[in-house]
């Protein structure tokens, strides 16, 4: 049975990181990026502490094994990660319902991902639906950026909640900025 819960020990940061490594854009050939999906960025095993330290990321588990993530990334983790600080500071230029982002309690899903044996499952879902219960408590929405060239994860976005805020291009790629508000029941 496939449980959702919060990282809470060294070996489910270790479990992510291997997940991570097998899905990375990088590590995979293109056939498969462009049917299931890809990872942009890679973490260390420190900078996922440090993420945790701040707020512990959820993890779907069979077995005690790691078989899917979302990464939690409050605003306060933006330095952890230099290759993001253009990300937050897109964010930081941002309004949604005429009020700059900053004026809202929100975090950045940092990544998801789940295991290539258990897509189609419902994983993705129950790691986002585990977010919503866990911390729309405490903050007004999750917001994310997503490459335009992961239809994949695009779809699996706008199925769970999230709506497209912005369209924008870096040095590296095309990005959908997209928001899940826990508070708006349209």
């Amino acid at each position: 049975m496939i449980e959702y819960r919060s990282v809470s020990n060294i070996d489910e940061l270790n479990g992510i990181l291997a997940l991570q490594e097998n899905n990375l854009k990088d590590n995979l050939p293109a056939e498969v990026k462009s049917r299931e999906g890809f990872l942009t960025i890679k973490h260390d095993l420190a900078t996922l502490q440090a993420m945790h330290d701040l707020c512990p990321s959820v993890i779907a588990a069979e077995h005690d094994e790691v078989i899917g993530y979302a990464l939690v990334m409050p605003v306060e983790a933006r330095e952890l990660i230099p290759m993001l600080e253009p990300m937050f500071s897109q964010f930081d230029t941002l309004e949604y319902k005429d009020k700059p982002l900053g004026s809202y309690r929100y975090y950045v899903m940092g990544q998801v991902c789940v295991h290539s044996n258990y897509r189609g499952l419902g994983v993705f879902d129950g790691l986002y639906n585990m977010h919503k219960r866990l911390f729309s408590p405490i903050y007004d929405f999750v917001i994310t950026e997503i490459s335009v060239n992961n239809t994949r994860s695009i779809r699996a976005h706008e199925r769970v909640g999230f709506r497209t805020l912005h369209k924008h291009h870096d040095q590296t790629d095309d990005w959908l900025v997209v928001l899940w508000d826990w508070n708006d029941n349209a």
